[in-house]
Formats: structure tokens, C-alpha cells, sequence
């Protein structure tokens, strides 16, 4: 060490990186469907008739009469039907990603020194 002190002088640099990712995705699915009934249906109907008619009158005024009838009736009635089905899907699906990146430089000076005395009759001086 000199009676003058030390001076020192320097420099630094350096760097800060920072990386930052994001990354999602999201998948939505939807199904419907309906399937509807089958219907029947059925009607019958039937009528019978029969009758016999038999008239005589005797004792010489003589009279006969007869009469037959038959009657008949037959309805029918038939529905079949079927209904249609139906149905719906839907999917969708996405992704996404991100990244940030950061990067920082710095530079800095510097100079520290030590005090200069000339016995403590002058001015001193003094650095950090």
C-alpha cells in the first residue's frame, strides 16, 4: 500500500435469462339419439244371424209358409306404423401452446477506492 491508498476500477456483465410455457387443450364430445316405437293395432268384428220362419194352417183352408234368412257381417281394421330414428354426434377438440422468453442484459462500472491522508492536514478523500 502507498501513502496515496489503492484505487480499483472494474467492470461486470451479465445475463438473466427467463423462460416461461403454457400449453392446454380441451375436448367437448355431445351424442344424441332417439329411437322411437313401433305401433300395431288390430280390430274384428263379426255378425251372425240365422232365423226360420214356419207357418201351416190346416183343416182345409191348407196354408203353408216358410222362411229362412241368414245375415252375415265381418268389419276389419289393421294399423301397423313405425317411426323413424334419429340421432346426432358432435366432438370438437383443440390445443394451444404458448411460450414467452425473456432475456436480459446488464453492464455495469464500477470504481472503489481507499482513502488518501496526508497525515490530517489536508482534505481526504474517500470512495465506495
Amino acid at each position: 500500500m502507498s501513502e496515496y491508498g489503492e484505487f480499483e476500477t472494474g467492470y461486470e456483465s451479465g445475463d438473466v435469462e427467463q423462460l416461461h410455457t403454457e400449453a392446454g387443450s380441451e375436448q367437448d364430445y355431445q351424442s344424441d339419439f332417439g329411437v322411437y316405437s313401433q305401433d300395431s293395432a288390430s280390430a274384428e268384428s263379426t255378425d251372425f244371424e240365422t232365423g226360420k220362419h214356419v207357418e201351416y194352417v190346416g183343416a182345409d183352408g191348407s196354408r203353408f209358409e216358410s222362411t229362412d234368412y241368414t245375415s252375415y257381417s265381418h268389419d276389419e281394421a289393421e294399423t301397423n306404423s313405425v317411426f323413424a330414428a334419429e340421432g346426432s354426434e358432435q366432438s370438437s377438440s383443440s390445443e394451444y401452446a404458448s411460450i414467452d422468453a425473456l432475456r436480459a442484459q446488464f453492464q455495469s462500472a464500477f470504481a472503489e477506492g481507499t482513502q488518501i491522508s496526508d497525515g490530517g492536514h489536508g482534505p481526504s478523500i474517500a470512495g465506495h
